[in-house]
């Protein structure tokens, strides 16, 4: 079964990419895991023609191919305007991919998601639909036509599911809705994991890692550090991520006098970010931004960190008490006291990290894979995805 995957995320060109192009996030470890179900994927996504080695990951997989569409200009109203002009320049090349396709995969919110999915509903394939905003609170109005749509056209061949997860169901309208978590770790990355213990002599390292921009809290954790200092003298931070804030936050940390405790590492790729979770000690996501399953809070778990974060989305069931803290209110004086009160009692820290280990490996790249191969196998009713061919057509999809 061949699959196209149609998706607005960036790529950049990579000789060193088994198919020319690599890109960032847990996108291209995801696309690997899911191009193990099919016998071809094929990702249909808008590539740079310069190359990028910062924070990238080569797209590579089992008979994984790329079609590269041009990237859209401008960000927000601008680049709304011009959908226009990118759909009728890449339009063509999107129907090729679909057309040939036996089943779809669009992940939204994403304007060029969402032309693959309409493509794919008017040429009658099976579709796979993978909402990875927040989905308990859409604000803006295409948040709110994604979700409505989503929740018409589930069931039948189209299989639809929210990256979140709640003890009720994504949708009381239509129960054919699933919830998917999201992840970008095999299992052996987390089962070769130890429990964490406190360091000797307060020598304390937190770290955060976000994109540097309004509501993601990385300002609510760097003003809680002179609090932390008092606790403990030795204390530092380590700031991952890149975005528009960044010389805000270095000015911040000036301000405070803790500039030589912060150090800001920028934009790097998932193994750097992996490895330096293993060098600290905490980590703090203080977010109060519109997130769906954050995946770089499950690779501080599985790296056996304790979690100092908030009431947003699926954190607080993520989490819980037994291995880290969700803040009420995600005020510096609030994640200092949580910092502090975590690492004063060891007894109690390594008992967190080894929870964290344990609920991490509840969430491996293996599960995510085989949860949307079952479901995709119930969905269309065959029983091998790579096996089968014509699916779009009819001749199997019953």
């Amino acid at each position: 079964m061949h699959l196209a995957v149609v998706s607005h995320k960036i790529c950049w060109r990579s000789k060193e990419s088994p198919t020319g192009y690599v890109t960032d996030g847990g996108f291209p470890l995801q696309m690997e895991a899911i191009s193990e179900l099919f016998s071809s994927t094929e990702v249909v996504v808008p590539c740079e023609a310069r190359e990028c080695a910062d924070g990238t990951s080569p797209l590579k997989g089992r008979s994984v191919t790329v079609a590269p569409l041009s990237v859209p200009r401008g960000k927000g109203l601008r680049r709304k305007i011009d959908m226009l002009r990118w759909t009728i320049v890449n339009g063509r090349e999107i129907w090729r991919s679909v057309r040939n396709a036996d089943a779809v995969h669009s992940p939204i919110p994403g304007d060029v998601g969402t032309i693959g999915m309409i493509f794919a509903l008017i040429l009658r394939k099976p579709l796979f639909v993978r909402h990875c905003g927040n989905w308990l609170a859409p604000k803006t109005t295409a948040e709110k036509a994604w979700k409505w749509s989503m929740e018409r056209l589930a069931g039948g061949r189209n299989a639809m599911m929210a990256t979140g997860g709640a003890d009720e169901p994504p949708s009381a309208r239509n129960p054919s809705v699933k919830w998917i978590f999201s992840t970008s770790l095999r299992r052996a990355q987390i089962e070769s994991n130890a429990p964490l213990t406190l360091p000797e002599g307060g020598k304390l390292r937190l770290l955060v890692a976000s994109r540097l921009e309004e509501k993601k809290g990385t300002d609510v954790v760097i003003r809680a550090l002179p609090a932390i200092r008092d606790a403990f003298p030795e204390v530092e931070l380590e700031v991952v991520g890149g975005g528009s804030l960044l010389d805000n936050l270095k000015k911040q940390a000036r301000e405070l006098g803790i500039a030589d405790r912060v150090t800001f590492r920028g934009k790097v790729g998932q193994s750097e970010v992996v490895r330096l979770m293993k060098q600290a000690h905490l980590f703090c996501y203080p977010t109060t931004a519109s997130e769906g399953f954050p995946k770089v809070v499950l690779e501080a778990l599985a790296s056996g960190l304790p979690v100092i974060t908030t009431r947003v989305s699926v954190l607080p069931k993520l989490i819980g008490p037994e291995c880290g803290v969700i803040l009420d209110a995600p005020t510096s004086g609030a994640l200092a006291d949580a910092v502090v009160k975590v690492c004063s009692d060891a007894v109690r820290y390594s008992d967190m990290s080894e929870k964290a280990i344990e609920i991490a490996g509840e969430y491996s790249l293996e599960r995510w894979r085989d949860f949307i191969g079952s479901s995709l196998r119930d969905c269309w009713n065959v029983e091998d995805l790579a096996e089968v061919r014509d699916l779009g057509r009819g001749k199997i999809y019953t």
